[in-house]
């Protein structure tokens, strides 16, 4: 069975990427959350994670660091997470590719905490990342969604990686309409997400420095 290594569930969108991924799809692995800015903790990701930062994906002797990578080598072994035609499964990479790479200002500004309640006005940078993000929702939805629900239709790798930027729009009062409202829905309903969500409620650490900023040890 896999081993998932994930930071704070409240705090950590690279490690809820992965995660919301294999428990969406009905991979099985088992969870070993490992706590974030703690006086240990580099040294505690370091002896799971070859580059200290989480999630971290073990299968047996196999050790596979960063979400992208985690992602492609869960694609290789369970079909589906890639769109089957070759166009949309182009443009699928595309996609998740230029969240995985991209809209650091967006990262910084909306950091990810699902205790947080605070519409806001982003700046000029950010709100041209959220112009963006939009775009890329309403092409995937108009050319690919066909009868689903998401991008390409059924849930993949694509939309894993866009499940923290619905949390982040709902914490900080982004508005949306149509397609893109529709599809902000669509995520934050998955049971996947739910469950996630639950998790991080019950959790009781705090990590002022998480509170406004983007999350650190991660990748």
């Amino acid at each position: 069975m896999y081993t998932l290594y994930i930071g704070n569930k409240n705090y950590s969108t690279w490690s809820l990427r992965s995660w919301v991924l294999m428990r969406a799809a009905g991979i099985r692995f088992r969870e070993q959350r490992l706590l974030l800015d703690q006086a240990d903790t580099s040294a505690r990701i370091r002896a799971h994670s070859p580059s200290s930062k989480v999630p971290c994906l073990h299968d047996g002797t196999v050790v596979v660091w960063d979400t992208m990578a985690i992602a492609e080598y869960l694609a290789e072994r369970h079909p589906g997470l890639w769109p089957a035609d070759s166009e949309a499964r182009a443009w699928a990479r595309s996609a998740a590719a230029e969240m995985h790479s991209g809209f650091a200002n967006l990262r910084n500004e909306f950091g990810m905490n699902l205790r947080v309640h605070d519409p806001r006005e982003p700046s000029p940078t950010v709100a041209s990342e959220i112009e963006r993000i939009k775009e890329i929702w309403g092409e995937g939805r108009r050319r690919f969604g066909g009868s689903g629900n998401f991008l390409c239709g059924a849930f993949g790798i694509v939309d894993a990686f866009y499940c923290p930027v619905a949390f982040r729009f709902r914490s900080y009062g982004v508005a949306l309409t149509g397609v893109c409202a529709a599809y902000q829905a669509q995520l934050i309903a998955l049971s996947a997400m739910q469950e996630w969500a639950a998790d991080a409620a019950r959790e009781t650490e705090q990590i002022p420095k998480y509170d406004s900023l983007a999350q650190g040890h991660q990748r």
